[in-house]
């Protein structure tokens, strides 16, 4: 979650929605993502709504956390009423949601389940840290109902992790995804590549380090200098070098080729999986415009067509959830034009791509001079029953082919 919060429309205070976002609800998919805001140490190239400190004021503290978000657990089911329906997908995000005992994220599991039940089979993932993780505490995390675990790895080159200021032990991620393996959990390891000072035979040796895991999944993402982060200060002082674009693009080829290789298939622009049967749900959920709840600090949610985001700070949010009121801070309700942005934004990122009947006639005109610039794949020219695929060219240049896809 964003560290900001955009601007927006005032939320109610009792969390309702208009009745156009409930409407047909029951036949959209249905996730929640749980945010939990605490880490042990705030990574200096890191933007999101997370706090280092254990006690908080106001309810606010890491102790009193899973008792506090089941309170907006429960006021979700009230305000979705009777288009309230069975999760399909639960994700529990951070900050480091493993510095919670197991027992905490237990029970955030199972308020899910007592307000809106799991579908079968449902996918209910962690984050966690190398260095957050026991041998006991997944197993337990294992029989409470997750099925997943996403390490953050980032690096395999402690020079790298050094930069990024991540303080685990590369020799603590083979140790901690067999803890997680034999908890019987699905297992994804997320790498960070561009970062100042690593060289490609770096990051070569970092995904030689993730495929020795042989994880299920794997998420690789260009390493972004956010305004306001101790890495923006150290870049804009000259300190450290600003990422450069075309290393990051050779990093994202090799780091294509060597996934492939090994017989990981992209399913998104970033993501990476051993089959189909192993792409994260969750975030297949959130690219294809399904509905979700966002529950935490700062966490944002969607449903139907309204979005809306939650106050940051977890004192605050802690006494509007014990006053009785909805935590959204701001809500906007997105428009034909804004939703139909988002789907060609979003959905052109997947490997399915995006559906040509889904194309303004401005898009579908601009199909063929796309796949001529071997940007989308060869498929997208063969009529109203194919789809947009960005080829890997594509995928470097994902923006561009989106602006030429909505006409702009």
């Amino acid at each position: 979650m964003p560290s900001t919060l955009p601007d927006g429309d005032p939320a109610p205070a009792d969390g309702s929605l208009p009745d156009s976002a409930l409407a047909g609800a029951r036949e959209r998919s249905f996730g929640v993502y749980l945010h939990v805001p605490f880490c042990a140490v705030r990574c200096g190239y890191c933007d999101f709504n997370t706090y280092t400190a254990t006690e908080l004021g106001g309810g606010g503290s890491q102790a009193a956390f899973a008792a506090t978000a089941a309170l907006e657990v429960e006021l979700a089911g009230k305000v979705l009423g009777a288009a309230a329906r069975p999760a399909a997908t639960v994700f529990v995000g951070g900050g480091t949601p493993t510095l919670l005992p197991p027992g905490d994220l237990a029970a955030l599991l199972d308020a899910v389940r007592a307000t809106f039940g799991l579908e079968p089979g449902a996918e209910v993932t962690t984050e966690a840290n190398p260095d957050s993780v026991t041998p006991e505490g997944l197993a337990a995390l294992a029989a409470a109902g997750f099925t997943r675990v996403s390490f953050g790895m980032q690096s395999a080159v402690p020079t790298v992790l050094a930069v990024l200021e991540r303080t685990h032990d590369p020799d603590r991620v083979p140790r901690a995804v067999a803890w997680a393996r034999q908890a019987g959990l699905d297992v994804s390891l997320d790498l960070i590549y561009g970062a100042p000072g690593e060289s490609l035979d770096d990051w070569r040796r970092s995904l030689d380090a993730a495929l020795a895991c042989a994880p299920d999944h794997v998420s690789a993402y260009a390493l972004i200098v956010e305004e306001g982060t101790r890495l923006a200060g150290q870049v804009r002082r000259g300190t450290l070098p600003a990422p450069d674009d075309d290393d990051q693009a050779a990093k994202y080829e090799l780091a294509d080729d060597v996934l492939g290789a090994a017989g990981y298939g992209w399913y998104e622009v970033s993501n990476w999986a051993r089959g189909a049967q192993h792409a994260c749900l969750h975030n297949l959920a959130y690219w294809r415009g399904g509905d979700w709840w966002g529950v935490g600090p700062g966490a944002h949610s969607h449903v139907g067509g309204v979005r809306w985001w939650n106050v940051k700070h977890p004192t605050a949010y802690a006494q509007r959830l014990g006053a009785g009121h909805s935590p959204a801070h701001a809500r906007e309700v997105l428009t034909e034009e804004d939703r139909y942005v988002e789907d060609v934004l979003l959905r052109s990122r997947l490997a399915e791509g995006v559906a040509l009947r889904r194309l303004r006639p401005q898009g579908l005109e601009a199909v063929p001079s796309l796949v001529a610039d071997g940007l989308l794949a060869a498929g997208a020219a063969q009529g109203p029953g194919g789809a947009a695929v960005l080829t890997r060219r594509g995928r470097l240049l994902a923006d561009a082919v989106v602006h030429r896809l909505l006409g702009a």
